[in-house]
C-alpha cells in the first residue's frame, strides 16, 4: 500500500528524532508581555494600522451594530452573504438581502458566489493590525468561509483588541483552528505590483465597535 505524504513526513520524524541524542531544547519564552494602552489610543494605532493595509474601517456603538453593517454591505453592493451558525442574529436585522448560513457540508462553489461573508472575531492586536478569527467559535466559522468570498465583513469590539501580540496569543487556545488577518489578501509579483484577492478577500472591511 503507497503511503500517504502525510506517513511520509510522520516517518522521517520518527527517523530522525530516533537517530538524534535526545537531548532537550529548551526555548526562551521571556516574550514582552502586559503592555497596556488606554482605549483610545489602543483605537487609533489599531485603526491606522488597518488602514495601512487597506482595510475599510468604521467605528460604532453596540447598538448601532445592524444599522453599519447594513450600511456597509449596501456600499459594496452585498445583496447575498454567507454567515456562521452562531452569528448574533440580530447584528443583520438592517441588512435586507439574502442571508445563506455556512457548514461544513457548503462546498467551495457555493461560498465562491456569495456576495461577501460577516463574522465576528476572537481577538485583535493594535501593534500590528491583525485580527484573529477562532475556528472553534461559532460566530467566526470555518476557514474557507472568510477566505473564498471577495468580501470579508469582521465586528471587532475594541474590548478585544490588544496591545502586542503576546498579549493577543495569550487570549487564544493554540488547539483551536485559528486565521490571522493583516488587512486584504495581497501580494507583489517581482516588480511589486501589488495584487489583491490571490488569496482571500480582495475587500476587508471592519466594524470596530467602540463600548464592545
Amino acid at each position: 500500500m503507497t503511503a500517504t505524504a502525510r506517513e511520509t513526513v510522520l516517518r522521517r520524524v520518527r527517523d530522525a528524532l530516533t537517530l538524534s541524542d535526545g537531548a532537550g531544547v529548551t526555548v526562551p519564552r521571556g516574550y514582552r508581555t502586559g503592555r497596556t494602552l488606554p482605549d483610545d489610543e489602543r483605537l487609533a494605532l489599531f485603526t491606522d494600522r488597518l488602514v495601512d493595509y487597506r482595510a475599510r474601517v468604521r467605528t460604532c456603538t453596540t447598538a448601532a451594530t445592524a444599522e453599519v453593517l447594513a450600511e456597509v454591505l449596501r456600499a459594496h453592493g452585498a445583496r447575498r452573504i454567507g454567515v456562521p451558525p452562531g452569528l448574533d442574529p440580530d447584528w443583520l436585522a438592517g441588512y435586507d438581502g439574502e442571508t445563506v448560513t455556512d457548514s461544513a457540508d457548503v462546498p467551495a462553489s457555493r461560498l465562491d458566489a456569495l456576495d461577501g461573508v460577516v463574522t465576528a472575531s476572537a481577538v485583535s492586536c493594535a501593534e500590528t493590525g491583525t485580527i484573529f478569527l477562532d475556528g472553534a467559535a461559532a460566530d467566526q466559522g470555518r476557514r474557507a468561509l472568510t477566505l473564498v468570498p471577495d468580501l470579508h465583513v469582521c465586528v471587532v469590539d475594541l474590548s478585544s483588541v490588544r496591545t502586542g501580540v503576546p498579549e493577543a496569543l495569550a487570549e487564544l487556545s493554540p488547539e483551536h483552528p485559528l486565521t490571522l488577518i493583516s488587512g486584504p489578501s495581497a501580494t507583489s509579483d517581482i516588480e511589486l505590483e501589488r495584487v489583491e484577492g490571490v488569496h482571500g478577500p480582495r475587500t476587508l472591511a471592519v466594524v470596530i465597535r467602540t463600548d464592545g
